[in-house]
């Protein structure tokens, strides 16, 4: 399906149940989830196909988060027109988590890597308990903290 068929739009009440089956069908983090803070991607149809969040985790902190897209549709430009908007409606600094594998996919928006002694303490308390996580899953992937200023 062309990308001009997707169109992007805030989240509405009506949409929170395809916001959470979608994040779950990822397999990314579903907790935090308010539908008023998404930004969602829906088709001619109606129907969600990718969606995305500023998530605040007190004063200052702000996190890009729940960046998904339905199977179907990636790889043709929905998460990026997400990012797009998203990045360009939040203040700065803007953080974010993603396995390291997908670090150099968000450094085309300018965001880097921090080191533990750079983050905030809610990312430096998820990226000591990730390390862990990760490792008993051997992986071979890490959690990045990432920031935009």
């Amino acid at each position: 399906m062309p990308l001009s068929n997707i169109s992007l739009r805030p989240a509405a009440a009506r949409d929170f149940a395809a916001i959470r089956a979608l994040i779950r069908r990822v397999q990314i983090n579903p907790s935090g989830l308010d539908w008023r803070r998404f930004l969602i991607a829906v088709d001619s149809a109606g129907r969600l196909v990718g969606c995305g969040q500023l998530k605040p985790h007190g004063p200052g902190v702000i996190e890009l988060a729940s960046i998904a897209v339905d199977e179907s549709y990636r790889g043709q430009g929905v998460a990026r027109r997400l990012i797009d908007r998203l990045v360009a409606e939040a203040p700065r600094p803007l953080y974010l988590t993603c396995r390291s594998g997908l670090g150099p996919f968000y450094e085309r928006w300018g965001f880097r890597e921090l080191n533990p002694g750079e983050m905030p303490a809610y990312f430096r308390r998820l990226a000591r308990v990730m390390s862990v996580v990760m490792g008993v899953f051997r992986s071979g992937d890490r959690l990045l903290v990432m920031v935009l200023k």
